[in-house]
């Protein structure tokens, strides 16, 4: 149990430091700013806007994440041959679903972006409502999945694996929250 917490906290640690030099060296190469001088008779290449600079680090943390997820999952939670057999599959599905959430979030998010700064009074309220709503939406997933988990593996599994679950999407939020900025009153 003690691995377990100093496995994740050293994750909730690294994942900004990984985060920012992984975008760094990933973004595309039209968001990269390039060091080389330009040749007389050419235009250099404009800098990325701080939207795409944002978009990218988030596509990439959400990329981050969905390949480690299943392997934190796995370090985690102890399954025997025949419980992992009738989990992972379960366990893909689950994800399917928390993906959807997670893209229409996201979608808020990047709506947001374009318009924190200029945000209205209605459109503030809309958004909080929209964000709040995709919070009890992956509530219902995951309570929709707790009696399907709990028919392959046991209950003190299934609430061990929701446990990981939800601090898995904690450092998510915890990670948004960095990039995202604060509405301008």
């Amino acid at each position: 149990m003690k691995r377990t917490r100093v496995f994740l906290f050293c994750l909730v640690l690294a994942i900004p430091f990984v985060n920012s030099t992984v975008a760094q060296e990933s973004q595309p190469s039209n968001l990269r700013q390039e060091s080389k001088p330009s040749e007389p008779g050419q235009a250099s290449a404009a800098a990325p806007t701080q939207e795409q600079v944002t978009d990218a680090n988030i596509q990439l943390m959400r990329e981050d994440i969905r390949s480690q997820r299943k392997k934190i999952v796995a370090a985690n939670l102890p399954l025997t041959p025949t419980e992992a057999t009738k989990f992972w599959p379960l366990y893909d599905q689950y994800i399917g679903e928390t993906i959807k959430v997670n893209d229409a979030r996201y979608s808020l998010i990047k709506g947001y972006m374009r318009n924190y700064d200029t945000m209205s009074e209605p459109q503030a309220g809309d958004y909080i409502n929209r964000w709040l709503a995709l919070d009890g939406d992956n509530a219902q997933l995951r309570l929709k999945y707790v009696s399907e988990f709990e028919k392959v593996i046991s209950r003190k599994k299934t609430a061990m694996f929701f446990q990981i679950d939800r601090r898995l999407g904690m450092m998510i939020e915890l990670q948004l929250a960095s990039e995202v900025p604060l509405v301008k009153p």
